[in-house]
């Protein structure tokens, strides 16, 4: 898979939100959120349900605009623009949603190819392309089959498939591994810290599983001795590069309530934050 273009590298975050104001006819969800996603940065939005996550990745695709505040996406105000001038800038953002939202009629190919189809890719272009991003999940051999042939951590890793197909230099996750097991769900980790990794990709990604963001940063969090690890097998070194890359922020009562490193919230004694330790 091709390595996606930079833009602004160095010189503004992929992602930014600032005094994002978000609500709806029972009262505000978001009040005052500002946050920075840097490039190739992963940053991992932790909070229980109802307090804005899966919103917040809306508006960062533009699917939804904010009451006030702006959003700012690869140096573009999404909040501010018209839905013919949003198409363009989501070709360049992936977003894999938490049911998967796959065509059920459609084989796996046609699904992975439906972006590209609609932007008017040629034709002798797309199938090369599916099999690549497919072969990159490790579903090369499902072209044919339908989702319902798929198991469930099959069925999310086309969606990444699909989301990665027109190469976007930003890929939204909504809670990724909900539902899955720990094997299937590891799997899928892996397959974002390779997009990170190999090709640069900036990910938000929002959870309820504070186990994925210390996967991602390459530690793990030790029930013995209640402390945040780095992963022995891959080495201190690593584990600190990776981490570098990726941060937490955690949502509470409508607001920005932690922003910071993975050891940081490990460790904290915060007691709301020890909630998603358990």
């Amino acid at each position: 898979m091709s390595t996606p273009a930079k833009e602004g590298a160095g010189f503004e975050p992929a992602i930014a939100f600032k005094d994002v104001w978000m609500g709806f006819d029972d009262g505000d969800v978001l009040r005052g959120v500002t946050f920075q996603v840097q490039e190739r940065e992963t940053l991992i939005l932790l909070g229980e349900t109802g307090t804005g996550k899966t919103l917040t990745l809306k508006m960062a695709a533009g699917l939804l605009t904010p009451d006030s505040g702006s959003v700012v996406v690869l140096g573009n105000e999404v909040s501010g623009m018209r839905e013919s001038q949003l198409l363009p800038l989501r070709r360049k953002i992936g977003f894999v949603f938490q049911e998967g939202a796959l065509f059920d009629s459609m084989p796996v190919a046609e699904n992975v190819a439906y972006r590209l189809r609609e932007d008017g890719v040629a034709e002798e272009e797309i199938e090369p392309r599916v099999r690549e991003v497919l072969q990159f999940v490790e579903l090369e051999d499902t072209l044919e089959q339908l989702p319902s042939e798929l198991s469930g951590g099959m069925r999310r890793r086309v969606s990444i498939a699909r989301a990665l197909v027109n190469r976007p230099p930003i890929v939204l996750y909504d809670s990724p591994t909900a539902g899955l097991d720990p094997v299937t769900s590891q799997t899928i980790i892996t397959l974002i810290l390779r997009l990170r990794d190999l090709y640069g990709v900036t990910s938000l990604l929002a959870t309820h599983r504070l186990q994925d963001g210390f996967a991602l940063a390459n530690f793990h969090f030790d029930p013995e001795t209640k402390r945040v690890v780095a992963n022995a097998r891959n080495g201190n070194a690593a584990a600190a590069a990776n981490a570098a890359r990726t941060r937490f922020l955690v949502y509470r009562d409508g607001g920005v309530y932690f922003e910071g490193e993975p050891a940081e919230i490990a460790n904290s004694e915060d007691a709301y934050l020890k909630r998603f330790l358990v």
